[in-house]
């Protein structure tokens, strides 16, 4: 009948769904996160390195607040030449 098909189903959903639930586990052992970012597109590869640069941790969101101002950067540049 139509049910015997029930255990076979249930074995190989269970057996693909495994890797998928294991890389969390293993990503948090080797990398220390357990999260990763999609680098398909450039797009993409450009914001990891920025978040990168910004706070030396691509998995923290960043902001415009994170950015730093060029006003402030030219106050300081303009203080140690005074100086």
């Amino acid at each position: 009948m139509w049910f015997e098909i029930i255990p076979g189903a249930a074995i190989i959903t269970v057996a693909l769904s495994v890797p998928i639930y294991a890389m969390y586990g293993l990503q948090k052992l080797t990398m220390g996160n357990a999260y990763r970012r999609n680098m398909d597109e450039r797009f993409s590869r450009v914001m990891y390195q920025r978040d990168f640069r910004l706070t030396n941790n691509p998995y923290i969101m960043n902001g415009l607040d994170e950015v730093p101002d060029e006003d402030q950067n030219e106050k300081k540049n303009n203080q140690g030449a005074n100086n």
